[in-house]
C-alpha cells in the first residue's frame, strides 16, 4: 500500500511540475541595466529570455514614484489575474516565499504594477530573493506559467538606479506646460518668481526638447501708447522663444503673437491690478 501511494504521490508530483512552464535568466546571464536614465526618467530593466522584460521606472515629478511593468513577448489573450510572490532561491534553505501582490492581466496589454508593489519587489531583489509572478497560461489551458526576476547581479545596477531617482527633476511636464510669467512695468525684465519658473521650464528642455508646438502669447497692461504696448508685448514673447530656442527647441515649432493691450485679466485702475495683465502665457505641446 506504501509503494502504490508512493507512486501516486511520484506522478501527481510530475504532472503539478510538467504543468508549469519557468522563466528566468540563469544566474550566469542575469543581466540588469540602467535602460533610461535623465533628470526626467529612471527605467531598470532585466531581460527575461524567452519571454520579454522587465521594467521598473521612475519619472519626473513633485511626488516620488515607482511602476513596474512586464513587457511580454506574448501579450495576454484574456482576462485573468497573476499572483506576485517572493521566492527564495535555492540557495538560501530555510527562509519561505511571500506574497507581494495580485496583478490583473488584461487582454493585449503588458502586466504592471503599482508603485507599493514595484518598490516592494525592489527591496525583495535588494535582499537576494526573486519576485516571481504566476498565472494560467492563456493559449495553453494545462499549463502555468512562473516568471522570475533573478536577484544576481542586481546591486549595483540598482545602486545606479537609486542615484538616478534621487536626482529626477521635482516636476513633470504637466507641471510646466501652461505658465503664466510676470513682468516688470514697462520692461522686458521677468519679476523674480516667473524667472524661477522660466529656469525651471529651462531645465526640463535641456533634458527634452521634443515639443510639438510651444505657443507664446506677449500682454501689456494699457500704461502708455497702444502701438508702443503691442511692441513691448511681442518683444517679451520673443525674448521667450530665443530663450526656448537655446534650450533646443526648433524654433519653428514656436508661434510667438503679441496682443497689446487686449484682453486683459485684470482693471488696470491701480498698479497692483496692472501688474497681472504684463504677461506672456507659455502652452506647450509633446507628440
Amino acid at each position: 500500500m506504501k509503494f502504490i501511494l508512493f507512486i501516486v504521490s511520484l506522478t501527481l508530483s510530475s504532472s503539478i511540475s510538467a504543468g508549469l512552464r519557468q522563466y528566468a535568466a540563469k544566474v550566469e546571464t542575469s543581466d540588469w541595466q540602467l535602460s533610461q536614465q535623465s533628470r526626467l526618467q529612471c527605467t531598470l530593466s532585466h531581460k527575461i529570455p524567452g519571454y520579454g522584460e522587465a521594467l521598473f521606472t521612475s519619472m519626473a515629478s513633485k511626488q516620488l514614484n515607482m511602476e513596474f511593468e512586464l513587457d511580454m513577448l506574448r501579450l495576454p489573450k484574456t482576462f485573468g489575474m497573476a499572483s506576485v510572490y517572493s521566492v527564495p532561491p535555492r540557495w538560501m534553505p530555510g527562509h519561505m516565499q511571500h506574497a507581494i501582490a495580485d496583478m490583473t492581466i488584461r487582454k493585449q496589454y503588458n502586466g504592471d504594477l503599482p508603485e507599493q508593489a514595484a518598490w516592494t519587489m525592489l527591496s525583495e531583489l535588494e535582499k537576494g530573493f526573486w519576485p516571481t509572478i504566476y498565472y494560467q497560461d492563456w493559449y495553453n489551458q494545462s499549463d502555468r506559467i512562473a516568471v522570475g526576476l533573478n536577484a544576481s547581479n542586481f546591486a549595483v545596477p540598482y545602486e545606479n538606479f537609486a542615484q538616478c531617482v534621487s536626482n529626477l527633476l521635482p516636476y513633470s511636464f504637466d507641471d510646466i506646460a501652461y505658465t503664466i510669467l510676470a513682468y516688470q512695468k514697462n520692461s522686458t525684465d521677468l519679476t523674480k518668481y516667473s524667472q524661477r519658473r522660466l529656469n525651471m521650464i529651462g531645465q526640463y528642455l535641456k533634458e527634452d526638447s521634443d515639443m510639438e508646438l510651444v505657443l507664446l502669447d506677449g500682454y501689456s497692461d494699457s500704461y502708455g501708447g497702444r502701438d508702443m504696448n503691442k511692441t513691448l508685448s511681442v518683444s517679451r514673447a520673443v525674448e521667450i522663444k530665443n530663450y526656448f530656442s537655446e534650450m533646443g527647441v526648433a524654433p519653428q515649432r514656436i508661434e510667438v503673437t503679441g496682443h497689446g493691450e487686449r484682453r486683459h485679466i485684470a482693471p488696470n485702475s491701480n498698479e497692483m491690478s496692472r501688474a497681472k495683465n504684463r504677461r506672456v502665457v507659455i502652452r506647450m505641446a509633446k507628440p
